[in-house]
């Protein structure tokens, strides 16, 4: 191990020290409250609103659900698995008034159903990020996944902020770092054009929200990349061509510019069966 590798694990291990000596208490997440204005950045980078329910993994004191409620109109669940934080999360629900809007359990975060999420929220460790990783990322296209200060391994954020915290507790900086990402549609495979942009194929591969793209029409082929946001991909190749798609099943619909205007809101691509096109 090189001096520089064991000055990082002895900065981490120094950083995240807080966090260890709580979970020997027997908590699978120790909680740790998150200041009034990091919660407000974690709702506002998300944009909550009243159509959105979301779900906090390992709710604590149940201040993010409840300010999401009581702020933003949104409806909530707080998932925690320490009895008495959940008791008191109710507690503050009631005295909030939006009781009738959240909802609280005692429960593990590893078996909460996410299904009805459109957010997700989560301060946890970085471990426990990267288990729940597969399962966010197999949620609808679109929804909002928000954590603060640890990120999703290699999927990268699609936005990060800087909080100032000056009481933080925890780590050596004053301030907190709030991760946003848009879980991205699945668009990786072969994509056959409608037919009046003649025979070819669009061969598309996936990293998460970055996407790498090959158009071959006519015997000419173009590479180029681009980047989901949920639902909307925005591919641009060489020679400036950009396509604004959206993912619609098996479709790939034109919303935006495109060589082929008059198909805008129609299927330009359509997913190949059998591997071809």
């Amino acid at each position: 191990m090189t001096s520089r590798t064991s000055s990082f694990a002895a900065l981490a291990a120094f950083v995240l020290a807080p966090f260890a000596a709580l979970a020997q208490t027997g908590d699978e997440v120790p909680f740790i409250t998150s200041p009034d204005n990091v919660t407000l950045e974690m709702l506002r980078i998300s944009g909550v609103g009243a159509q959105d329910h979301l779900i906090d993994l390992g709710s604590g004191d149940g201040r993010i659900v409840i300010t999401a409620a009581k702020r933003f109109g949104a409806s909530g669940l707080g998932v925690e698995i320490v009895p008495d934080l959940v008791r008191q999360s109710q507690r503050h629900a009631r005295d909030a008034g939006v009781a009738d809007r959240v909802e609280f359990r005692e429960q593990d975060l590893f078996q909460t159903d996410l299904a009805r999420a459109t957010v997700v929220t989560m301060y946890l460790l970085p471990d426990v990020n990267l288990q729940l990783r597969p399962r966010l990322l197999a949620l609808q296209p679109g929804t909002r996944i928000v954590s603060h200060d640890w990120d999703l391994g290699d999927w990268k954020p699609d936005r990060t902020t800087l909080v100032p915290v000056p009481d933080k507790q925890v780590g050596l900086e004053k301030s907190s770092q709030i991760h946003f990402w848009v879980v991205p549609a699945k668009v990786e495979g072969l994509w056959c054009p409608h037919p009046l942009m003649g025979p070819g194929a669009l061969e598309l591969t996936q990293k998460f929200q970055e996407v790498e793209g090959k158009l071959t029409r006519r015997g000419r082929t173009r590479e180029g990349a681009g980047r989901l946001a949920g639902r909307i991909l925005h591919l641009e190749t060489k020679g400036d061509r950009r396509m604004e798609l959206e993912v619609a099943g098996d479709a790939l619909r034109a919303i935006g510019r495109t060589d082929y205007p008059m198909l805008n809101g129609q299927a330009l691509f359509t997913r190949a069966r059998g591997g071809r096109c």
